[in-house]
């Protein structure tokens, strides 16, 4: 079981380069071919067809297994990378991006269900931390290289590199995980497995502290990019330096923290984070200048709050759920796409009727602070 989820966690290291890579610069390299206010209705869209196609996960997993389901998305996600890197009309492009999301967030609810299975129930808030952790150390090897890889080869060099990492998982999924038996997923359907999560107070509140912070993602890595690149006047090898930097509180912190939840809970850890964020978000429009260290600080400090909700919000779900509640861990994984729908239906009156990306962050800063009343809320699991 040990040897399965190391190489588990190889493949989710080698998936999260690519993510990595061009998770940061999408916004930049669509804004090529549509309007910037419109990028925001693209994600919308995306996040949609992903939501749909997640509720009908257990049903493919059952039909065709796990281990090759992931085996498919990785070739779509392959084949979305290597379109974006070659296509040069804008209709080609939005397809392509379109199945990237959707593939994307369907690798990562497989991985999942691959950790699930190889794990010892009483310490998943570990387990879960070494695999945070390893995926966190890939976004920041990907996010020091890729500013000089912009800067050498443009935004298609980025998507082309990505896409030979795919390559790998593909082959290290189809070679290495060969002898993976699929449990027997439980077949729920979307109005029980809705009427679940409002019945159960634990898996609402906990879902909602997911959404938040995945809110906080998706508007960092729609919204930041632009914002530094275009107001701030960083180049995209200085943005590179700082994301790099930005995301190390996500490799020396998940591993120790996942194994602190397990002996103290996850509730006094999730009130840390959310007051670390929420300060730190709200500082960000205060400051209108160039100056790297002080960006890279900023950002550090608002991602050792993300660290802490990340890995206390998965320990505190998978402390509830097995390997065959595909559904559910579904229905949770939701949360990603879910608020890309959120995040720009929010962002947008304010791009629309106020001249600055500032108000964005405020708005955010607002957001965040709610989750450290849904916190305040739940009742550890152990």
């Amino acid at each position: 079981m040990k040897q399965k989820r190391k190489i588990v966690y190889l493949a989710g290291f080698l998936f999260s380069i690519p993510l990595a890579l061009t998770s940061y610069i999408n916004s930049s390299f669509l804004g090529n071919y549509i309007n910037k206010y419109y990028i925001s209705i693209l994600y919308v869209t995306a996040s949609i067809l992903t939501i749909v196609g997640m509720f009908r996960l257990p049903q493919i997993f059952t039909a065709i297994g796990n281990r090759r389901s992931t085996i498919l998305f990785s070739l779509i996600f392959f084949l979305s990378l290597v379109m974006l890197a070659v296509a040069d009309k804008g209709s080609i492009i939005i397809f392509a991006f379109v199945l990237y999301f959707i593939s994307f967030n369907f690798i990562v609810a497989a991985l999942d269900i691959f950790i699930e299975n190889f794990s010892i129930h009483s310490e998943i808030g570990g387990i879960r931390g070494i695999f945070l952790s390893i995926t966190s150390l890939a976004w920041v090897v990907a996010q020091t290289i890729s500013g000089s890889i912009i800067t050498k080869s443009s935004f298609r060099g980025i998507y082309l590199i990505s896409g030979l990492f795919m390559v790998l998982v593909y082959f290290l999924v189809y070679f290495f995980l060969q002898d993976f038996k699929d449990p027997e997923y439980k077949k729920i359907s979307v109005r029980k497995i809705i009427k679940l999560f409002i019945q159960n107070k634990h898996l609402s509140r906990i879902y909602l502290i997911s959404l938040i912070l995945k809110l906080f993602y998706a508007w960092m890595i729609i919204y930041m990019p632009i914002y530094l690149h275009e107001y701030v006047g960083f180049a995209w090898d200085e943005i590179g330096i700082i994301f790099s930097i930005m995301l190390i509180p996500f490799v020396l912190l998940d591993f120790p923290l996942g194994k602190l939840s397990d002996k103290v809970g996850e509730k006094k850890i999730l009130l840390f984070g959310f007051v670390i964020i929420s300060i730190f978000t709200l500082i960000i429009p205060l400051i209108g200048v160039k100056i790297l260290w002080l960006w890279a600080l900023i950002l550090f400090l608002t991602r050792i709050g993300a660290a802490t909700i990340e890995t206390m919000s998965e320990s505190y779900f998978f402390k509830y759920v097995t390997e065959e509640d595909a559904s559910t861990m579904s229905f949770f994984r939701n949360s990603g796409p879910l608020s890309f729908i959120i995040g720009p239906a929010l962002a947008i009156p304010v791009l629309f009727f106020v001249p600055s990306f500032q108000y964005l962050f405020f708005i955010l800063g607002i957001i965040l602070l709610s989750g450290l009343f849904i916190s305040l809320r739940l009742r550890d699991v152990r």
